[in-house]
């Protein structure tokens, strides 16, 4: 070896044993220091300190425990360690008496089919669990189903979850949301008028207008009841708040067409939750980062905003994914960033 690579690791050897020797006495002058604060009052640890102490001290050593040890001493700090591989390979641990408790997994399956499905009985999660590889006895179940509240089939109830996705294919929901836009005349407020598909979470702009009423939003309603290409044509009901908007001749409209008003309750917002959201989504990412100046700008954002919403945008309420979009199905290394109104919102997708 080089000579000089020899002098070199010899210094650096002394100086690292240097400054371990300064570590070792902060350390021990600080436990003094902590000693003195205490005085004569004995220091409680816990289970877990005692562990925790007894590891680090078995990797340490007895001669450096000695030197630094000041809570307790190095003998204390060995014969934790030595309890502790005591515990380890220890095979007389205390246990419940009679049969071990069924395991976690299968406990929660039980419960997971038992929620989502109303009119299974015992019997039938006994067979369902079967088909799975597990045997569990009727009365298993039935103590694991008391556990968290399930009552037998016939008193439990179908949750609302449930019901509406059976019927979401037929249900859209409408609402109208406001915007304050600069204008000539100063400062102006638009109502944005739009419809939502609760089963895809499509939505359609029907109409933007600063002067609302109800035979604006009949006649705009026309095109969403349209027999070849209207928005409602498959759908059965349509969810609305009152808003004195939605009048009787617009409901006449939509029953005329095969489409059932539902009237919501007075001031039951979460009952049109899905409607509420997405207009949440618009002010949040796209309105309150612009101020719109006239309606032709405000109309532009809406539309942009409602594309990126179809095309690029991902929904968490459908597993994370885009609605008309189509996601890569393997890397991309080479990427493009896609800007909307200034770049206010983006997506990204495989160069050209």
């Amino acid at each position: 070896m080089n000579p000089a690579l020899m002098v070199l690791a010899t210094l650096l050897a002394g100086w690292l044993n240097k400054q371990q020797q300064r570590a070792i006495e902060y350390l021990r002058e600080e436990n003094r220091v902590l000693r003195e604060q205490l005085g004569d009052k004995r220091i409680l640890l816990n289970d877990d300190q005692r562990r925790r102490l007894a590891v680090k001290g078995k990797a340490l050593g007895r001669k450096l425990l000695d030197e630094i040890c000041t809570i307790v001493t190095p003998d204390t700090i060995l014969r934790w360690h030595r309890q502790l591989i005591a515990r380890k390979y220890d095979g007389s641990a205390k246990r419940q008496p009679g049969r071990p408790r069924i395991m976690q997994i299968i406990r929660e399956l039980c419960v997971l089919m038992a929620r989502e499905n109303s009119g299974w009985g015992y019997s039938r999660v006994e067979g369902a669990l079967a088909n799975l590889g597990h045997r569990v006895g009727r009365s298993t179940i039935r103590r694991i189903l008391k556990e968290n509240d399930l009552e037998p089939a016939p008193q439990r109830h179908m949750p609302w979850s449930v019901f509406l996705k059976a019927h979401w294919e037929a249900i859209a929901a409408t609402d109208f949301f406001t915007v304050e836009a600069w204008t000539l005349r100063g400062l102006v407020r638009y109502h944005v008028f739009f419809v939502i598909d609760l089963s895809t979470r499509r939505v359609t702009i029907a109409g933007i207008t600063d002067q609302p009423n109800g035979e604006w939003v009949t006649r705009v309603t026309r095109s969403l009841v349209d027999g070849f290409d209207g928005f409602l044509l498959k759908h059965l009901y349509l969810i609305h708040d009152r808003d004195p908007l939605f009048t009787g001749q617009f409901q006449s409209l939509l029953r005329s067409a095969g489409v059932e008003p539902v009237k919501l309750p007075p001031r039951s917002p979460n009952l049109n939750a899905y409607a509420e959201r997405s207009v949440r989504s618009i002010k949040e990412e796209c309105l309150s980062k612009i101020i719109p100046i006239g309606e032709r700008h405000l109309r532009l954002a809406v539309e942009e905003f409602a594309e990126h919403y179809h095309l690029e945008r991902n929904h968490q309420g459908l597993g994370n994914r885009l609605i008309d979009g189509e996601a890569e199905t393997e890397p991309v290394m080479h990427i493009e960033s896609r800007e909307r109104l200034g770049g206010i919102l983006r997506s990204y997708h495989r160069a050209a």
